[in-house]
């Protein structure tokens, strides 16, 4: 009867130690994990009303624009000649014929026309990163003229769109 009783513990034996034959080191491997920054920038602006002109004296304005690039990406800003395609100077539309004349400028002293680099000057910049609170602010100036022009122009609305265009 002894033998019976040796037979499963060596059967039990045998299971234990074949189990841990198979307990090996786990199989490992690594990966590479990356990304690339753009470069990219996003600007905003706002509608720059100069309220009403009665001829008798230049009116001023100035508004704010908003640039945010990636950071350390050097940037320039460039503003259109307008619906008119000029810089000198710009010109506000009645829908007609009818024209008013004002200008945009860089500085506020109102003597850098602020243009696209080739008809006027464009104005540079480096990007402070792309959170709103890393936006950087550049001011436009603008002066609508008490020219000639201007103190013989009929009255009504006059309009004009400037496209902004950042390069970077």
């Amino acid at each position: 009867m002894h033998i019976n009783r040796i037979v499963p513990l060596a059967a039990s034996v045998l299971v234990a130690l074949s189990g841990a034959a198979q307990a090996a080191s786990p199989a490992t491997t690594s990966f590479g994990v990356s990304a690339s920054v753009a470069a990219n920038c996003i600007v905003t602006a706002v509608a720059m009303p100069f309220g009403a002109y009665d001829g008798t004296v230049a009116k001023t304005t100035s508004q704010d624009l908003k640039v945010r690039c990636t950071k350390n990406l050097p940037y320039t800003v460039k503003l259109s000649g307008g619906d008119a395609s000029s810089f000198a100077p710009r010109k506000l539309k009645d829908g007609g014929t009818n024209t008013l004349e004002y200008n945009l400028f860089s500085d506020g002293g109102r003597t850098a026309v602020w243009g696209d680099g080739v008809g006027a000057g464009a104005v540079p910049g480096i990007g402070s990163g792309m959170a709103v609170a890393s936006a950087n602010t550049h001011t436009i100036y603008a002066e609508l003229f008490n020219s000639l022009a201007n103190q013989t122009a009929p009255a009504g609305n006059y309009a004009d769109t400037i496209t902004v265009e950042v390069a970077y």
